[in-house]
């Protein structure tokens, strides 16, 4: 089943889902199990929230009926990054792994990102190492511009972010 836009009705599978991503992943996400299982069920649902031009939208697959998978975009409202818009939050469990399903919520995401008027680009982080991720990125076109040391303090100290980006259509020459 293709994904579908998550709803604020989701917001309690959606919050399950990702805090299990935060406490078995804490080195992929920058937010952790316990900040986000503190924050009242309103602000899921907000993230959630339906409408033409929405601040955050998140995509989800389902098996079976059950929330198998996510992923999210966040979109710059400040006039001068508005053609930015952010990847997050994307988690398919270990179980669902293997399936396509993270490769279709990309495909799924970068498709909406190109809807939205004015964005060129979709931009995220992968953590240094995970090269699973970094490889499905990659075959979606996104590219690294950047390393951040220290991005993210894990128990075990601290890890680096890779930031990538994906145009969405052809963007105006620049050299780097």
């Amino acid at each position: 089943m293709p994904p579908t836009r998550l709803t604020p009705q989701h917001a309690a599978e959606y919050r399950a889902l990702m805090l299990e991503a935060y406490a078995r992943h804490p080195d992929a996400f920058t937010s952790s199990a316990a900040e986000r299982a503190q924050l009242p069920v309103a602000w899921w649902e907000d993230r959630l929230a339906t409408g033409e031009m929405p601040k955050e939208i998140v995509f989800g697959c389902f098996t079976n009926g059950v929330l198998s998978g996510v992923a999210g975009l966040a979109f710059e409202k400040r006039e001068k990054a508005k053609h930015k818009a952010t990847l997050f939050g994307m988690y398919v469990p270990t179980q669902q792994r293997h399936r396509g399903l993270g490769s279709t919520l990309l495909a799924t995401t970068l498709a909406y990102a190109k809807t939205r008027p004015g964005v060129l680009l979709v931009q995220l982080t992968v953590t240094e190492g995970n090269t699973a991720a970094q490889s499905l990125y990659e075959r979606h076109g996104f590219m690294p511009f950047g390393l951040e040391p220290f991005a993210v303090a894990v128990d075990s100290g601290y890890v680096s972010k890779l930031h990538l980006w994906c145009p969405l259509e052809s963007l105006p020459k620049y050299s780097f």
